[in-house]
């Protein structure tokens, strides 16, 4: 079971895989199967048949979840950090280990 350090809507970073480099936010987070869904990032492509529903048919794009371990959380200079949690004010916090700046949500 992976930890709730990254959250829906937050800005991650891809650091392994094809789409390597790559920057999105996260729009759907599976904390139960420790994946999430980045947007604009590993886009799978299904070959569809023209059906009633779809007339159409053809290529159908979509994003689909990759493993929670291949992102990263994004400092405002774009670069890649890890986040831990504090206790601030008797809350827990997420915080960014490179600058220390606590992060939203």
């Amino acid at each position: 079971m992976a930890s709730a350090k990254i959250k829906k809507g937050d800005r991650v970073i891809v650091l392994s895989g094809k789409d390597k480099g790559k920057t999105g936010d996260v729009t759907l987070a599976l904390p139960k199967a420790g994946k999430v869904v980045v947007s604009g990032v590993n886009i799978a492509v299904r070959h569809t048949k023209p059906s009633q529903g779809d007339p159409q048919g053809g290529l159908k794009r979509s994003e689909a979840p990759m493993h929670i371990s291949k992102v990263a959380h994004v400092t405002a200079d774009g670069k890649p950090t890890r986040v831990r949690f504090e206790t601030q004010d008797g809350k827990k916090v997420r915080v960014a280990v490179k600058t220390g700046e606590k992060i939203s949500g």
